[in-house]
């Protein structure tokens, strides 16, 4: 078994874990503060957390991690469709479906952006309802919503 190493960072909407193996991220979540972890970080977890703080101050639009996360074929095409979707933009949980060839698939793609393990960085809040209502997300709608918006204003500041 791979170590497990482990950087925590604060975040405007709460704590970030960032999990890794010795050569690339495995994790990325929203986590409850419970006190000092007793695993250390390493250069990949470091990396990770920098570029979530510039990604928070509004001075990162892409990440160049290296990312294994744990899934199935499925879930993983998912998730490669995921980071296909440009800062700023969002796509319906159809359009996702429409783009990994599965179009009668939305359900489970939505399933699969559920249990996508890398927050963020995988940007499964870049998906909303065919509404243009904020659906499901791992670490709370208010989260989604503030994720959301700090790219949005990013892309108007930029125009």
């Amino acid at each position: 078994m791979n170590p497990v190493y482990q950087s925590v960072l604060t975040t405007p909407i709460g704590t970030v874990r960032i999990l890794a193996n010795d050569t690339a991220i495995t994790r990325i979540d929203f986590v409850d503060d419970d006190g000092p972890s007793t695993l250390a970080e390493n250069a990949v977890t470091l990396q990770a957390e920098t570029q979530l703080r510039e990604y928070f101050a509004g001075q990162r639009q892409t990440f160049e991690l290296p990312l294994v996360p744990a899934g199935t074929a499925f879930q993983q095409r998912c998730w490669q469709a995921l980071v296909q979707i440009p800062y700023g933009e969002t796509r319906y949980y159809a359009e996702q479906a429409q783009l990994i060839q599965r179009p009668s698939a939305v359900r489970a793609v939505g399933a699969a952006n559920g249990a996508n393990p890398i927050s963020i960085v995988v940007p499964c809040h870049r998906v909303i309802g065919k509404s243009g209502q904020l659906t499901g997300y791992a670490g709370g709608l208010d989260r989604k919503a503030w994720l959301l918006a700090l790219e949005r204003d990013a892309v108007t500041a930029g125009q």
